[in-house]
């Protein structure tokens, strides 16, 4: 029986009774594309993003729980910890459904990154992370219910957790200050 506390399972049915058809995967995916595009921690740019995806205006605690997820995942890509928290279904959930959000995830972050990179120059390594993306977002139907499926979907997931904080390091970190100029 799935975890109906987890998160993900309560961000989906905030989403769900306000008329929204979008999984918090997707949502978390153009929330972390966009930003690692370099579209930075704007709340309004975000929502108008998001907006897009929700397919109409959010209600108040729709739009409160988007400025939290944003807040949330600022404070991953800007510390040092080198790693994100995905926003996907539990453990305890099936595997096809985990693979799918996965997907969901990939395509969503994908969109975000698409709609905010604008034409930037990338590194060999950043379009690699790009296409591993795409391929993800299509794999899910791939995965069986065995043990080697779980071990591919945690390999992917680990994958995921990291490969976009390349992206953003090499986007969105915020260029080093120009030295000030000594006063002789």
């Amino acid at each position: 029986m799935p975890n109906t506390q987890s998160p993900y399972i309560a961000f989906a049915m905030l989403l769900s009774s306000n008329g929204h058809p979008v999984t918090p995967a997707e949502l978390h995916g153009l929330l972390i594309g966009r930003s690692c595009a370099g579209a930075g921690f704007d709340a309004d740019g975000w929502l108008a993003d998001a907006a897009q995806l929700l397919e109409t205006e959010p209600v108040d605690t729709v739009r409160n729980a988007l400025v939290g997820l944003q807040e949330m995942v600022k404070g991953e890509l800007t510390s040092d910890d080198m790693a994100i928290v995905l926003l996907l279904p539990s453990d305890d959930a099936a595997l096809s459904d985990r693979a799918t959000a996965l997907g969901q995830w990939c395509q969503g972050f994908i969109t975000g990154f698409g709609l905010n990179a604008g034409g930037k120059d990338l590194s060999d390594e950043a379009k690699e992370v790009l296409q591993d993306l795409v391929a993800i977002s299509q794999v899910q139907e791939a995965l069986e219910e065995s043990e080697d499926g779980e071990g591919d979907y945690m390999e992917v997931m680990e994958y995921l957790r990291v490969a976009p904080l390349l992206l953003f390091s090499e986007l969105a970190k915020p260029a080093a200050p120009a030295p000030k100029p000594s006063l002789h």
